[in-house]
């Protein structure tokens, strides 16, 4: 199996080491056709998200000043944006919405909840949820019902690392994921996913990304794990969307 792009790369924006220019031209030294900048949306807190989203125009604009020097990569504008509550919302608005290319979304710690109480109970969830098997079902259930919502309202084209760290019904997710052509991203950076996981969402019908969640320029298209576990699953290239056929 050969990709011909990476989805899942950051910058200094974010919470990246390296430029924009950086990463593209890492991408076009090892061949990649396609790469595209998805810094952590603004309520991931404490420097790891963007500033603001006016920051996605500025990373537009570095995007196409990199073209101009590495004419053989095409760079997309992506995000992955954050949950920041049970009913799904995200931090990205709508207008920037349909200013990317790309819309990643992940459920992730130390993101600005929507609302303080909400914040409150599902960081208060996760922390606890190792205490009882009622605190246990209760996390799952409304990290589930976070993302799985979040899927249904906004045009999400990957979920990144899904289950990484946050205990969620998969099944729920992957079939929510297929009835939205919204991709599983196998990532090579969090190695969460397992043979089963990946059985069990193609089973539903889902469609897969291999992305390296690349936080330096070097690691820009790492995918030897992401293609080893997929080959290992039965996944073949039409089942992974930066794959060449």
């Amino acid at each position: 199996m050969e990709l011909f792009a990476d989805y899942h790369t950051h910058t200094k924006h974010s919470h990246g080491k390296g430029k924009v220019l950086d990463n593209v031209a890492q991408a076009e030294l090892i061949g990649l056709d396609e790469i595209a900048i998805s810094d952590h949306g603004p309520g991931h807190m404490f420097g790891i998200g963007i500033k603001n989203l006016v920051v996605l125009d500025q990373i537009r604009s570095e995007i196409e000043a990199s073209m101009q020097v590495h004419s053989n990569v095409q760079v997309k504008l992506g995000v992955e944006a954050n949950v920041t509550s049970i009913h799904g919302d995200i931090d990205v608005s709508a207008e920037y919405i349909g200013k990317l290319d790309l819309l990643l979304v992940g459920l992730h710690l130390m993101v600005k909840p929507e609302q303080w109480l909400d914040g409150v109970n599902r960081t208060m969830m996760h922390c606890l949820r190792g205490l009882t098997p009622g605190l246990k079902r209760k996390t799952r259930l409304l990290n589930t019902e976070a993302i799985v919502n979040a899927v249904y309202r906004h045009p999400i084209d990957i979920i990144t690392h899904p289950g990484h760290r946050f205990n969620i019904d998969s099944r729920e997710l992957a079939r929510a994921c297929a009835a939205r052509n919204t991709a599983f991203e196998i990532n090579t950076s969090h190695k969460n996913m397992t043979i089963e996981l990946i059985e069990l969402a193609a089973n539903e019908g889902v469609k897969f990304v291999i992305g390296s969640d690349a936080h330096h320029p070097s690691r820009v298209g790492d995918f030897k794990y992401g293609i080893d576990l997929a080959k290992k699953a039965g996944l073949t290239p039409d089942l992974v969307i930066n794959a060449k056929r």
